[in-house]
């Protein structure tokens, strides 16, 4: 078990596990290697660069860093956390190829700007539309249920489904879906894939049915949203951590609402800015764990 894992390799991430290690603390960064640090050309508002630098060196020179002084990195994707309550608590983090115990999190995988441009998501949220199938499968018990995503996220998204409801449909909105040597829904009765463009969501109240770019339907009673991998408000809101306005709330110390739970950088709103992350990482860093 570690002392505490980072979510995250990019400059809140790097930044905070550094602080933490400077601490005598035990740490993990868990990073799948993306960021939007990688379309950046040139970065020349950031201190120390008088010719400025690429966003993908400044990335890996972190990676580098933070490897000299002993941090452990581990490239992987996230899926799940949680937390055990009883005695002392102790955070789960469970990814593609493995399972991580920690004292504390510190979420710092940036802000999910990918947002699948349907029409009907915003409409139907809290309607039938949902983001996160651990809080909110109990509500669609026995009823017929959609994933929109095609990667492992959604796999894992699909697999807390599956015990509650009646049918799940993937809806990979045109992409193909993801093989996962662990998961074979090929010959799943109760799983669907359909690889067709999404055209829009609807209902009246509540969401009831998908419509494809080929104008043919599918009635649905609820669709939780997986795109892409699961961001750092995917895997707050798993573990009851307030998010508002599309942000993870923290107080000054970067500690979120569930206690031993940190974020920083783009997730907690604000300037969208490597010197914010950077600052936001070493209070998160320096608060962890402190006695």
């Amino acid at each position: 078990m570690y002392d505490v894992v980072v979510i995250g390799g990019g400059p809140a991430g790097i930044t905070a596990s550094i602080y933490a290690k400077r601490r005598k603390l035990s740490v993990l960064v868990i990073s799948k290697k993306e960021t939007s640090l990688f379309k950046a050309e040139k970065i020349e508002n950031y201190y120390g660069f008088p010719q400025g630098i690429s966003g993908e060196e400044l990335y890996n020179n972190g990676i580098k860093q933070a490897e000299n002084l002993g941090i452990e990195i581990v490239e992987d994707e996230v899926v799940a956390l949680s937390s055990n309550e009883f005695d002392e608590k102790i955070f789960e983090i469970e990814t593609v190829n493995s399972n991580y115990q920690a004292k504390a999190v510190i979420l710092a995988t940036g802000s999910n700007r990918l947002s699948p441009n349907i029409k009907g998501i915003q409409e139907f949220e809290g309607k039938g539309i949902s983001y996160c199938a651990i809080c909110d499968a109990f509500f669609y018990k026995g009823k017929d249920v959609a994933v929109l995503g095609s990667g492992n996220y959604a796999l894992h998204e699909m697999q807390e489904l599956k015990p509650i409801v009646n049918s799940i449909t993937i809806l990979t909105n045109g992409d193909k879906i993801i093989e996962n040597r662990d998961i074979d829904i090929s010959k799943d009765e109760k799983v669907q894939v359909i690889e067709k463009k999404v055209k829009e969501f609807r209902g009246d109240s509540k969401i009831q049915e998908v419509e494809f770019e080929d104008k043919t339907k599918k009635d649905v009673q609820g669709v939780f949203v997986a795109i892409a991998t699961a961001s750092s408000n995917d895997l707050a809101r798993k573990i009851g951590a307030r998010i508002e306005n599309g942000h993870i709330v923290t107080g000054e110390n970067m500690e979120t609402t569930v206690k031993g739970l940190f974020a920083c950088g783009d997730c907690t709103g604000g300037l969208l800015q490597i010197s914010k992350a950077v600052y936001e990482g070493t209070l998160a860093g320096l608060a962890v764990l402190k006695n």
